[in-house]
This record gives C-alpha cells, sequence and structure tokens, in this order.
C-alpha cells in the first residue's frame, strides 16, 4: 500500500492521507477489524479548513446547510441558536434507509473513504468528529447500515444518515460482531457520543462514499471472477477436444485490446503440455463453436471494462465529494459533486460485462450436454438413461444466467426525481452495485457449475491423457471438493462448495503458486 498500509501481529494498520489510493488498497478492510491514523497534513487541511468556515459564519454570510435549510428548502434561513439542533434533526431524519445492513468490509470502507474526503481539507469539519470517527472504528464499532434507500445523489444521503447516527449515540452497531443499541455499545467502551458542529452533519451524510465502497468491493470481487472464468474456460478446452491453437499470442497480437490478449495468454499456458489437447491435433477439425474459440474476445471485452471501471473508481475514491466546498474564507461554493454519475455507470457497465461472461460459461456447460461422439455421452454420465449426469446443473446454470440478464438493465437510465424536485436527476449508483453484486455471485455459481461439468468430462477421458500444467493443478483441487465416480447424486453441495473457493480466491491462489497467469 505504498506506506499508507503496515501490518503487526495483531491488526492492519492504515493511515488517513492525502496521497493517491486504489481500490486494492482497501482489502484490509474487508478482511477484519483494522487500526486507522491521522497523517499530520490531513490534519492540518481539516483545521485550516475548519477556520475558514468559522470566520465565515461570525461574518452572518448565508451557507448551504450550515445556516439555511436543506434541498428544497434551501431558502428557509436558520438562527444561530437552531445551528446545533439543524445538524441533528437532518441526521435523524435522513436515517431512513431499510432492508439488511450492508457487509462489515463495505461499512469500514465507506468510513475510511468519507475519512479522505475530510482529510483533503474541503469540508470545514472539526477534527473533535475525525478523531470520534477514528476512535469508533478502531474500538470496531461499526454502524448498522441499511443497504436500501439511496439514489446516489446529493450524497448517499439514508446510508450515510446512519453511519452519522452513532456519532450522536443513536441507531444501532455491530461491537465486535455483536448488534447492539448505539449507547449500549459506547457505554461499553466508555465513549461518550458527539455534539455535532456547523456543517458536520451535512458533511457526514453528503458523499458518494456508500456508491463507491459497494463499487470497491465489486472490483476486488470482480478480479478474482476474470481470473477464475479464465480457468473454467481452459478447463473446458481441454476437455471438449476443442483446439488450443487459437490462443496462440502471434494470433491476438492482432488485435489491439489489452484484455484479449491476457486471456488468450491464461488460457494458452493453463494447458500447455496437455496431452489431452495433444491427443486431437490432426483429428481435421476446423473450427470449434463460439463459446471455445472465442473465449479471448469476450473474457477479454469484460477485462478491457473493467479496467475502465478500476480508473473510474480509483478517480472517485481520491476525489472529494462534498456540498458545499470550502476554498477559503471568500469562497464558499454549492455544487454537486455528491453526485455518483461515474460510479453508476462504471457500475453498470460491469453489470452486463459480467453478466455476459456468465452467458459465455453457460454456453460452454450446455455443449457437454449435447455429448461428444465416441468421447462423452450426453449429459457427461457414465449411464445415459439410469442416470441424469448434470442436466439439472446445466438447468440451475440456465436459470442464473437468464436472471442476470434481468439484473443487467441499466440503473443509471432510471433516474426519478426526488426533494420536491430539487433533486430532478440522480444516479441509481447504490442500485447498480448491489445487484452486480448479485450478478457476481451468480456468475460464480454458473463457473462452478462448468468447473464441475468440465471436471466430471475430464474424469470420462482416459487415464492414460495428463491434462495441461495449470488445468492439471484446476482438477486437483476439484477433486476434493467433488464425487465424480459417484454417478448421480445431489449436486447441491458441491457448487457452493465449489462456489466458496471461487468467491474467495482460493482457486486462484493455490494455481499461481504453480502459474503466474496475467
Amino acid at each position: 500500500m505504498n506506506g499508507k498500509c503496515s501490518i503487526n501481529s495483531q491488526m492492519v494498520s492504515l493511515n488517513v492521507s492525502t496521497e493517491k489510493y486504489s481500490y486494492n488498497d482497501f482489502l484490509p478492510l474487508f478482511l477484519g477489524p483494522v487500526k486507522i491514523s491521522l497523517s499530520k497534513q490531513s490534519e492540518k487541511n481539516i483545521k485550516k479548513s475548519q477556520n475558514f468556515l468559522l470566520n465565515n459564519l461570525k461574518k452572518n454570510r448565508s451557507i448551504y446547510g450550515v445556516n439555511t435549510g436543506f434541498g428544497n428548502l434551501s431558502h428557509i434561513l436558520i438562527g444561530s441558536d437552531d445551528s446545533e439542533k439543524l445538524q441533528i434533526n437532518l441526521i435523524r431524519s435522513h436515517a431512513s434507509g431499510i432492508g439488511e445492513p450492508l457487509s462489515l468490509g463495505v461499512v469500514r470502507t465507506v468510513i475510511f473513504l468519507k475519512l479522505l474526503t475530510f482529510a483533503k481539507g474541503y469540508s470545514g469539519v472539526s477534527l473533535e468528529l475525525i478523531k470520534k470517527i477514528i476512535q469508533l472504528i478502531n474500538k470496531d464499532i461499526l454502524p448498522v447500515i441499511p443497504k436500501r434507500g439511496s439514489v446516489g445523489a446529493s450524497g448517499d444521503l439514508a446510508p450515510l444518515g446512519h453511519m452519522a447516527l452513532v456519532l450522536i449515540g443513536e441507531g444501532e452497531v455491530f461491537f465486535k460482531g455483536k448488534r447492539l443499541k448505539t449507547h449500549q455499545a459506547l457505554k461499553k467502551a466508555k465513549i461518550k457520543p458527539l455534539i455535532l458542529k456547523a456543517k458536520e452533519g451535512l458533511s457526514l451524510i453528503n458523499g458518494t462514499q456508500v456508491s463507491t465502497a459497494i463499487a470497491i468491493k465489486t472490483l476486488l470481487d470482480g478480479r478474482n471472477l476474470l481470473l477464475s472464468a479464465d480457468m473454467a474456460g481452459a478447463l473446458s478446452v481441454e476437455n471438449s477436444f476443442s483446439s488450443r491453437k487459437v490462443f496462440q499470442k502471434k494470433i491476438h497480437d492482432l488485435k489491439q485490446h489489452p484484455g484479449q490478449r491476457i486471456s488468450a495468454k491464461n488460457i494458452y499456458k493453463l494447458l500447455s503440455n496437455s496431452e489431452i489437447v495433444q491427443s486431437h491435433n490432426n483429428c481435421g477439425k476446423i473450427q470449434d463453436p463460439y463459446s471455445f474459440r472465442c473465449i479471448p474476445h469476450v473474457h477479454g471485452a469484460c477485462r478491457d471494462i473493467f479496467t475502465s471501471a478500476v480508473n473510474i473508481v480509483n478517480n472517485e475514491i481520491n476525489s472529494v465529494s462534498d456540498n458545499p466546498l470550502i476554498f477559503d474564507e471568500n469562497l464558499i461554493v454549492s455544487s454537486g459533486h455528491f453526485h455518483a454519475e461515474h460510479v453508476a455507470m462504471a457500475l453498470d457497465s460491469l453489470a452486463f460485462s459480467f453478466s455476459e461472461l456468465g452467458a459465455i460459461s453457460e454456453r460452454r456447460i450446455h455443449y457437454f450436454m449435447k455429448g461428444i461422439q465416441g468421447k462423452i455421452p450426453p449429459f457427461v454420465c457414465k449411464n445415459p438413461g439410469i442416470d441424469s449426469g448434470y442436466m439439472i446443473a446445466h438447468v440451475t446454470s440456465t436459470s442464473l444466467a437468464s436472471e442476470n440478464k434481468t439484473l443487467s438493465h441499466p440503473a443509471c437510465v432510471d433516474s426519478l426525481p426526488t426533494s420536491g424536485g430539487q433533486e430532478d436527476l440522480v444516479s441509481m449508483a447504490p442500485w447498480a452495485g448491489l445487484k452486480l453484486i448479485q450478478i457476481q455471485k451468480n456468475v460464480n455459481r454458473i463457473l462452478a457449475i462448468e468447473f464441475i461439468v468440465a471436471g466430471a468430462a475430464n474424469y470420462l477421458i482416459s487415464s492414460n491423457l495428463k491434462s495441461g500444467d495449470g488445468t492439471s493443478k484446476v482438477l486437483e483441487i476439484l477433486k476434493k471438493h467433488c464425487s465424480f465416480s459417484k454417478g448421480d447424486r445431489s449436486l447441491t453441495a458441491e457448487i457452493e462448495s465449489v462456489y466458496n473457493i471461487l468467491s474467495l480466491g482460493y482457486l486462484y491462489r493455490d494455481i499461481s503458486q504453480h502459474l503466474i497467469l496475467e
């Protein structure tokens, strides 16, 4: 993490600074509790910004959300005696989310992103607020943030409202993994609630932090998915007796898409020294179906979309997301930096690209269901008719692929106006992210089924033929989770078992010990 992260024997330590961050820097936040510190430069920025704000208030200038109402109520001026009440009421009224809570990893990331915005020094919040947030996360006190309720504009208002409630001793938290009322957790941890100062309530709920945190999760999960897809594709190519030749470097050098070249390289490498592939070099077959021959073109396109999304999300991570913005005593400006359109479009593009990754995997599974004449019986079973083999496993993959097509409808084009029309075009970024998470889960399960089916096909192939350098390692792992010799059986447990090693990245990590991909 380039000096932003350190690891001791007990816990990862993260530093909030003005340095550049990448989505990969957030991985420790998804792995468990962390310790957070604040850089000296960040402290200076925060103090300077607050002084600018306080000096403006002394001059009785109207500042949105500080001495005015919010949204369509911004024309209403608020007296100084009600400024504290204004911030508290804002938090309470906006904490109106519903549904299951966000995962603890996403919540930690939301908080860290909020701190990064404050650290740049354009929000006007106090150092006391920052230290209170850090104190809570370091004590492993994390707000319960419902998943639903944000439209990704004017900030992720509802979920961030729930985050902010905790600072004033209200709402609910997870304290060392247990769900408690906030006041109970604060009492146990001997922490006093915070009294919010000018603009602090508004700054807490303004911003794209929830949308961006969800996006970071999908990127961390997505990289594993892309690698898993290449490995599944290679195993299917090998055990369907498809050609390795189409993945040669000289072929893909003729296309200028970097993702395509990477996928082709991965599959070619995974299949190196495969006796199964070599056994049919002179079979006379000219072409394989698109779902095999065009794996680099489809997987590669998904990779390139992924790369584009990474650039967008990284830019958002390193941006200031607040309103109004405080530049100096004479320049406090209301803008729209809380609008998450960039993130929404990145998430929507990832949705249809990962959906396509699942679609091509399902097509490869379907190919096995037909059987391969003289080599593999229909539905990849020893005794067709008595056994149904993997017939319904394919049906399951089809249902997931179809579900993904529906979920791939872009969220960002489905805007509805809010706040009395003041917020008349919203991004819907959080929903784009939440449905993408489901798409990725579905794709992981489709790939799990492809691994199982291709592994079963390998089981039916002569044991005299060795698999490739990479595919042989994949098969070793699969055999620990799958009972290929048992014939018909319930496949649910095996699908879920392979799904787990894929979603946790274990398969890639095991393979990378023997074979470097990408």
